[in-house]
């Protein structure tokens, strides 16, 4: 199944120029790391605080992409300048799952979202990071499988945000995206655990 995560070698060339003058002022991939959460509890904060005021939505879909681009970014520093560490391998998975709670619960307390969709969403997605994870300890191989991945995640959110935004009322529709995306999200655990068994 394809996943927005299917893009990456291209958004990673784009990306490369970035990354290497980043590396020659001595920036650290956990610095960047860093980075990415703070952003996402300071977004997420904002939603939290403001009830989902629009401003706050409609800036969601650029925080998306600074988050996407800084996750890129650390990974690529430490593959491709020599700044590998177990403590960062460990700090780059349990903050993804950090940013997601911190970026995606907040919309539990935005009026017409049912709270229950949302946190279904966010179990969905930690279990889906932990089944990648538990993929390169019995297997080997870090799954990646979609079709909701980190990257979908992010775009669904993205999306969401900006049509909440424009002063769309989420009632009815908006849960059910969610009910969709959390499906999606199940389907993905069940598909990242069959093959990091079988890798």
């Amino acid at each position: 199944m394809a996943s927005i995560y299917d893009i990456k070698p291209a958004f990673q060339n784009f990306l490369r120029p970035i990354v290497v003058g980043l590396a020659n002022i001595g920036v650290t991939p956990n610095q960047i790391t860093y980075a990415a959460l703070f952003l996402s509890f300071i977004a997420g904060g904002a939603i939290a605080l403001t009830h989902g005021a629009s401003w706050a939505l409609l800036a969601i879909p650029a925080v998306m992409f600074v988050r996407m681009a800084l996750n890129a970014i650390d990974g690529m520093l430490a593959k491709e300048h020599d700044m590998k560490s177990d403590a960062g391998a460990m700090l780059n998975e349990m903050s993804d799952v950090l940013s997601d709670a911190a970026l995606y619960l907040p919309f539990a307390l935005i009026d017409g979202v049912s709270a229950l969709w949302i946190v279904l969403f966010v179990i969905m997605a930690i279990l889906t990071e932990m089944a990648g994870v538990l993929g390169a300890l019995i297997g080997g191989v870090r799954r990646y499988d979609g079709p909701m991945g980190k990257s979908d995640r992010a775009f669904v959110i993205g999306a969401l945000s900006l049509v909440l935004g424009l002063g769309v009322s989420p009632a009815g529709w908006f849960d059910g995206v969610m009910i969709v995306a959390t499906m999606m999200g199940a389907w993905t655990v069940l598909r990242r655990s069959v093959r990091g068994l079988k890798s």
